[in-house]
């Protein structure tokens, strides 16, 4: 998750004709699942000159500089948003893609079975190692990747809007790591699969569906949950049960909102009615963050 303010207000998407062009030229800029460009957009020095497990390497010097700076589907997104100022933000969810996959899939094939249905390789061992190398790389190539995203929305937002990117707002997190850390007077490797870090002051994005509110927090560093957050409002329907998800029920439930109305059918999945409410999470987990910032989406543009 990536989410950055500009320099103008959300008043300068009123204009359909205006919003028509940004989901446009966004399609164009920042290609789901590959499609739709020419070239590949150049990663930092340090992600390029490293290598990956045996096995990895054509992984990464393939679908991986395709895949760089891509949106992927499902709940990936690009949103600018309103805060209760006016003003306009940007926020993107996208990962490590098919790099990310690979590199699981590598590694949980070398694991060995523990306890019911589990699987772990030792950190300590060579195997392990390689692993957390490897994961290290897919979450460093995930943030260059989103932060590379933004760069190209930019451009859009500059052309369209004249619009600037203000970097001094960024806050940038993710969902799916293993880190070592000490919590209680243990050191941990804590493995956070759909929950975001929370340290005590640690800023991070807690967006909800493509049609309701999402939230900037701050981290109450609460210990009995790991230093952790819930990183969205989570599914309330899986995607076959969100199948009964009418488009026009679509429709209704995105009225105020820019995005692609000829991508209805295949967005019945995504429809805000599919998530949970995430001022209800918000509740629940209290204790974990603090809400610094409340936004509403204005324009979404997804893959799919």
């Amino acid at each position: 998750m990536l989410a950055v303010g500009l320099d103008i207000e959300a008043a300068a998407l009123e204009n359909p004709k205006t919003a028509g062009q940004v989901l446009n030229d966004l399609g164009r800029a920042v290609p789901a699942r590959r499609r739709n460009r020419g070239a590949a957009v150049s990663q930092p020095a340090d992600l390029a000159a490293r290598t990956l497990s045996d096995g990895l390497e054509s992984v990464r010097r393939n679908e991986g500089v395709i895949e760089f700076a891509t949106l992927g589907s499902g709940n990936h997104f690009v949103e600018t948003q309103s805060d209760d100022d006016g003003r306009l933000w940007l926020m993107v969810h996208s990962g490590s893609r098919a790099l990310g996959q690979a590199i699981r899939d590598h590694h949980l094939a070398r694991s060995q079975p523990v306890g019911n249905r589990l699987r772990a390789l030792d950190a300590k061992s060579e195997m392990g190692a390689e692993y957390l190398r490897d994961a290290s790389y897919a979450r460093r190539f995930a943030d260059a990747s989103r932060r590379a995203i933004v760069q190209e929305v930019s451009r859009v937002l500059a052309r369209v809007l004249g619009a600037q990117i203000c970097w001094e707002t960024l806050i940038t997190t993710d969902h799916n790591h293993v880190s070592f850390e000490n919590h209680s007077g243990r050191d941990l490797w804590v493995h956070r699969k759909g929950a975001m870090p929370a340290r005590l002051g640690e800023v991070g994005v807690l967006p909800g569906s493509m049609g309701g509110p999402s939230f900037h927090v701050e981290g109450r560093g609460h210990e009995a949950a790991l230093c952790s957050s819930a990183h969205g409002a989570g599914r309330a329907l899986s995607r076959t049960a969100a199948g009964r998800v009418t488009e026009r029920d679509l429709r209704r439930q995105m009225a105020e909102i820019w995005y692609d109305f000829r991508l209805a059918e295949k967005l019945r999945d995504e429809a805000p009615s599919a998530y949970k409410d995430i001022r209800a999470v918000l509740r629940a987990q209290k204790d974990l963050v603090n809400v610094t910032r409340t936004l509403r989406v204005v324009l979404n543009y997804k893959g799919v």
